[in-house]
């Protein structure tokens, strides 16, 4: 008599593993299928166009990663001027954005920011996810584009705040100044004396 009350407790502890490992069984279908259809619209965007045939983005592949790459398309002409100021890594600018996830999902915005200016936010290149660095550090002060930003360059495989793990990332940002243009070592005329 005494073993019955065993086994119904095995047995129900068994049940519960079973349900537990359905439930995450789910979960991992769920994120498996949100990661394939963020790599497809990924390959469509690299795919993708203009009416003359001739690509729709620009691939930025950057120097300290040759597997990754970030797509931007640029709204504007852009200058030719050679004393155009485009930010370094350690520069901090100030941008006006919009935020998407591929499937047209709205997340964040700095619309309602209003501590520099109308819209405008203000961060160090350091401090953001690497595709930003990497899009707004090949932009030039004026210069507006769509900028496709692959998980491996931003978030990854973790989810932060509203954004899913293992999503690509469309932004519009317009390079509205650089607040802090900080010289690069090589390029200071600073000789120490």
């Amino acid at each position: 008599m005494k073993r019955l009350p065993l086994l119904l407790i095995v047995f129900g502890l068994l049940g519960l593993v079973f349900v537990g490992c359905k439930e995450d069984d789910e979960e991992t279908k769920a994120i498996i299928k949100w990661r394939d259809q963020n790599n497809q619209w990924l390959s469509e965007q690299q795919a993708r166009k203009n009416a003359d045939g001739t690509p729709y983005y620009n691939m930025l592949v950057p120097k300290w990663d040759p597997s990754s790459f970030v797509l931007i398309h640029y709204f504007n002409e852009r200058t030719t001027d050679p004393n155009a100021l485009t930010p370094l890594y350690t520069s901090t600018v100030d941008v006006r954005y919009h935020l998407a996830l591929y499937n047209g999902v709205a997340c964040d915005s700095s619309t309602n920011i209003n501590i520099y200016g109308p819209g405008v936010y203000r961060a160090q290149l350091t401090s953001l996810i690497d595709g930003w660095a990497v899009a707004v550090g090949n932009m030039n002060v004026g210069d507006t584009a769509e900028v496709i930003i692959p998980y491996a360059l931003g978030y990854g495989t973790t989810t932060s705040n509203s954004i899913p793990a293992y999503s690509n990332l469309k932004f519009n940002i317009r390079l509205v100044d650089i607040y802090k243009y900080e010289a690069s070592p090589e390029t200071s005329t600073d000789t120490g004396e």
